[in-house]
């Protein structure tokens, strides 16, 4: 349950965003790994790397306003750090030994949500170019003046 939990956590994640409409999903998702990147610096497992890391990722969520991309690697720097506290010692919640790996778990899966463009299940099960709802399989014409 400690590998599938997170998995299912991460799956939430992207579901529970995806209910957001753009753009002001892409700018909160920013905004989320901006906050996670900054998540272990009360810790301070790693010292004055605590810092440089909360800097790079706040870096790569302010590129992430405009960029799904950005912000699925943010997610995926957000993993390595999650990794590295985990075999460190030094766990995201201070009473939950396993926080980071379940962490480390958890994050390639919205990373590769953001990646594939934060698509919401919407997005996802209508056919390229046409309506599913209604049987069609062309564009929409539309009326121009």
């Amino acid at each position: 349950m400690q590998y599938v939990a997170p998995v299912g956590i991460g799956v939430l994640y992207a579901l529970l965003m995806s209910l957001v409409r753009e753009p002001h999903r892409r700018r909160l998702n920013a905004l989320m790994v901006a906050g996670a990147g900054a998540a272990y610096l009360s810790g301070g497992a790693l010292g004055g790397w605590e810092f440089a890391f909360t800097a790079l990722v706040t870096y790569v969520a302010f590129r992430g306003l405009d960029s799904w991309t950005f912000i699925g690697v943010g997610w995926l720097l957000h993993t390595a750090w999650d990794v590295v506290h985990h075999l460190k010692g030094g766990p995201i919640v201070p009473f939950a030994p396993t926080s980071s790996l379940g962490c480390a778990i958890c994050d390639p899966v919205i990373a590769l949500w953001c990646l594939w463009g934060g698509p919401s299940p919407v997005d996802v099960f209508r056919r390229p170019g046409g309506d599913r709802r209604r049987g069609r399989t062309e564009p929409r014409a539309t009326m121009s003046r």
